[in-house]
């Protein structure tokens, strides 16, 4: 026994464990983590959109024949939007609300369709006195605002 003593080797530790390439489990909740990023993006957006697509809609359905009440209905659409993006702008009127809009837009609201926005809230719907272009005016602008918007 004695003589095969020399040919032992004295007791050795093994390597130590390498970090990478992490074990499975590892690699399913990194893609459990990604996936649930993923997710929640595509949540928020197609919550963003629909809002948009909703304001949107219910411009499309803004009836014409009457200017002065098609401008009320535009009025309360952008006002809508005002207070749940900005609520600094809901106690806006008159010339601070269409400069408020203004700012907030890349085209401006000018002319006659600027008046008629202002006017609306406190005129006779039946009055007449605007031109239907003054409302398509309007009708785009409140469509580029709402696009830029919201």
């Amino acid at each position: 026994m004695e003589q095969n003593l020399p040919e032992l080797r004295d007791i050795h530790l093994p390597e130590g464990v390498s970090a990478f390439p992490p074990a499975y489990g590892w690699w399913v909740i990194l893609g459990g983590i990604l996936l649930l990023l993923l997710l929640t993006e595509l949540f928020l957006i197609v919550r963003r959109k629909s809002k948009k697509r909703y304001a949107l809609y219910l411009l499309a359905h803004v009836r014409q024949e009457n200017a002065v009440a098609a401008a009320l209905q535009m009025s309360e659409i952008l006002r809508r939007i005002c207070v749940y993006k900005y609520k600094e702008a809901a106690a806006l009127y008159g010339q601070p609300w269409l400069d408020f809009l203004n700012r907030h837009a890349k085209i401006k609201l000018e002319g006659a369709s600027a008046r008629l926005l202002l006017d609306a809230p406190y005129m006779n719907p039946a009055s007449p006195g605007y031109a239907p272009q003054d409302v398509e005016t309007l009708r785009r602008f409140s469509a580029g605002w709402i696009g830029e918007n919201l």
